[in-house]
């Protein structure tokens, strides 16, 4: 038997890195060398509609249509069962553990959740003013209301997160400092050994010239430990799981 480990976020928030760190570790499959962008799995099955309207940067997930949950229209048994057959050649069928990347999974996880009961969920998320910098080349909105999309979708984040048993949310500012932590959290969480880390982890928030929050935003993403001028401060992590163990586990090592 598999489980899945679904990997979201916004766009530029560090996503792949993240992924890279999880393929590492011992007992997980990942989606290889596939003709898709970054090796996204939502590019791979045709169970859930993904065109080119569907996904775009600083758009996905405020969208309505594309926030599902319990009891959306494709939650029942032939979406997993179109999933499993889609994605199935892209992973190691020896490995336990399947790790799915893609952006939209952030609003997508109580679907998820309802389709594949054991599976676990991984956000990363990273400072309003790095993803507004970063996605400024793809997008033609101006840097507040880039700024305002990751508030938006991150205040649906928040509430999506109590309706799932195990979620783990990781900051890509903790991930680039300490990389060590992170993955010993995420080999509990999983509940597999360790691993040694990849070799090409550098912080991209110190190259980026970045527009500032302004003093509303700033209040608005006080709650995620960040402030004004790339400004990262204490954060508490939001990991669940309904094992005490993994939990408590995953918890202490990011302590």
């Amino acid at each position: 038997m598999h489980r899945y480990v679904f990997v979201g976020g916004l766009h530029r928030s560090g996503t792949s890195v993240l992924t890279r760190m999880i393929a590492a570790l011992p007992g997980v499959s990942a989606i290889r060398d596939a003709p898709v962008p970054e090796n996204e799995g939502c590019y791979l099955q045709g169970a859930i509609p993904h065109t080119a309207l569907h996904g775009r940067p600083m758009h996905f997930a405020t969208d309505p249509a594309q926030h599902m949950t319990e009891g959306h229209p494709l939650d029942r048994l032939e979406t997993r069962l179109r999933l499993e057959a889609d994605w199935q050649p892209w992973f190691d069928p020896a490995q336990p553990w399947r790790v799915e990347k893609s952006p939209v999974n952030l609003t997508r996880m109580r679907l998820y959740q309802q389709l594949f009961p054991l599976s676990q969920f991984v956000v990363i998320i990273r400072h309003p003013e790095a993803v507004a910098a970063s996605v400024a080349k793809w997008v033609d909105d101006p840097a507040p209301a880039l700024i305002d999309h990751w508030i938006a979708a991150h205040r649906q984040l928040r509430a999506d997160l109590d309706h799932l048993h195990a979620a783990m949310v990781l900051r890509y500012e903790d991930l680039v400092a300490r990389p060590d932590r992170a993955m010993a959290a995420l080999a509990a969480f999983l509940d597999v050994g360790t691993a040694p880390l990849p070799q090409d982890l550098h912080d991209g928030n110190a190259a980026t010239p970045a527009p500032r929050l302004s003093a509303g935003q700033a209040a608005r993403v006080a709650c995620w430990g960040y402030g004004p001028g790339l400004a990262t401060g204490p954060h508490v992590p939001h990991v669940t799981h309904p094992l005490r163990r993994l939990r408590e586990g995953a918890r202490d090592a990011l302590a």
